[in-house]
């Protein structure tokens, strides 16, 4: 007969099931799909009647078994997208392999403690490589394609955002009609990437992105849009991994971002290493924070000026005689926008207009 799985509580210990509701990601899916603690959890099903896990339940698996079992030489992230590629996140998903003459079941096809020891000897691109053709044909053109997808597949937004933010993200008539048009799914949203297959926003999502967490977050303070969309696009070209030694889409550094979790209090994303701040919306929350701290600098209003090169070059390296280069990429990015024209005529003097929280950067 065979196996059939409706419930969590049918495939995973009483435990395990403890563990996942410990995590807030899942907990909060969970209930908002109307399941309750201490009922047994349904499984996801997809058109077709498959059971599959969601993205944050295979995230949270991941995390839970490496935590458990692996340390951190394992990334969750590399589980998770072969989970994609190997699954869809099924967990009686069957293949047969003809060379081995058997048959294999289940999300993975590889034991946890294999891939800790490739991880330990072998490059990322081996484990995945290796994965799919052997160890002997790592480095054969033959499995060149599959970790091309791989990457694809884990560069995905939804790896890099909360469910939250992406319903946001998915409410949002622009990058709704974006992403259908090129194809993407609910849960399954791809990175645009580069001929260098590096990973950017597109300026429809950098715009959505600056403005959930404005709206979130800051929305009594003096801060447009698009002012944050063009200091991206000055300070890391959209690339969601930064350029050069700025990580992230703004530029902010960790040291910079704990300071402002840590002695500010701006703590609405819980920062925990610097690979976070690779992540969009952390990334945008904490160099939203940054203006926010740089327009009051010193206890003084600042002028637009002041703040962007503030920004880019640090407070201190600011010439308050002189603009310089920095403005003119700023107003050049900042057309991809909004009217520069009238952001010139009715620019203030300072970035927040005296006794008042309004300006020509509020939204």
């Amino acid at each position: 007969m065979a196996v059939s799985y409706k419930y969590w509580d049918d495939c995973v210990d009483p435990h395990d099931l403890e563990e996942l509701w410990s995590s807030p990601c899942v907990a909060a899916e969970w209930l908002d799909v109307g399941e309750t603690k201490g009922q047994k959890v349904h499984l996801s099903r997809d058109p077709d009647g498959n059971a599959y896990l969601t993205q944050t339940e295979m995230k949270a698996v991941a995390e839970i078994i490496i935590h458990r079992h692996f340390g951190s030489q394992i990334d969750p992230d590399m589980i998770c997208a072969i989970a994609d590629l190997q699954s869809d996140r099924q967990p009686l998903a069957t293949r047969y392999d003809k060379k081995a003459k058997s048959t294999s079941v289940g999300i993975m096809q590889l034991f946890p403690k294999t891939a800790d020891w490739l991880a330990r000897e072998r490059s990322e691109e081996f484990i995945i490589r290796a994965y799919k053709g052997g160890t002997k044909k790592a480095t054969h053109k033959s499995t060149l394609p599959y970790w091309q997808r791989y990457r694809l597949v884990k560069e995905s937004l939804p790896s890099r955002a909360s469910p939250e933010d992406m319903e946001e993200m998915w409410n949002r008539h622009d990058v709704s009609k974006e992403w259908t048009k090129t194809g993407e799914k609910k849960g399954k949203v791809r990175f645009s990437i580069d001929e260098k297959k590096k990973p950017y926003l597109s300026r429809v999502e950098l715009k959505a992105v600056a403005d959930i967490i404005l709206t979130k977050h800051f929305s009594t303070k003096p801060i447009k849009p698009s002012v944050l969309c063009a200091l991206a696009e000055v300070i890391s070209l959209r690339f969601l991994n930064g350029v050069g030694p700025r990580a992230g889409i703004t530029g902010i550094d960790y040291s910079t971002a704990s300071w402002l979790y840590n002695e500010m209090g701006f703590r609405a994303y819980n920062l925990n290493q610097g690979d976070d701040l690779c992540k969009p919306f952390f990334s945008m929350y904490f160099g939203a924070a940054y203006l926010v701290w740089l327009a009051e600098y010193e206890g003084s209003s600042r002028t637009p000026e002041f703040v962007v090169q503030a920004y880019i070059l640090g407070p201190k390296n600011v010439n308050p005689q002189d603009s310089g280069p920095q403005w003119l990429k700023f107003e050049q990015a900042l057309s991809h926008y909004e009217d520069v024209k009238k952001f010139r005529e009715y620019v203030p003097s300072h970035f927040t207009c005296e006794h008042s929280e309004s300006s020509v950067y509020d939204r």
